[in-house]
């Protein structure tokens, strides 16, 4: 096994925040997949992201990965859907406010 997937597998919880921030390439959306895969049943993950599932395709590249992923993903998973503005993009707005009107 890669060693970068046996140096993540010695936490007990892996959090990836935000997973679709940064385009993959398909040697590391595969490396991601194999990470992924080698967590299953096993130990816990946390994954944020801005895309439904249906847009993981970006993130993984090809149809037949992304749906193993998601498979694996959401077979024990607890899933929160959180449709509310983005705390970070609030924050923003309300410190320009605060500078524009002193």
């Amino acid at each position: 096994m890669n060693e970068s997937i046996q140096m993540f597998n010695k936490n007990d919880v892996l959090v990836i925040d935000d997973i679709s921030y940064v385009a993959c390439e398909r040697q590391e959306a595969d490396l991601l997949f194999l990470l992924l895969s080698s967590r299953y049943e096993t130990k816990s993950v946390v994954i944020t992201s801005n895309l439904s599932f249906g847009e993981w395709g970006k993130i993984f590249k090809d149809e037949m990965t992304t749906a193993a992923t998601i498979d694996r993903l959401v077979h024990h998973a607890t899933l929160v859907n959180l449709d509310v503005e983005s705390y970070r993009k609030a924050s923003a707005e309300k410190k320009l406010k605060e500078v524009k009107w002193g």
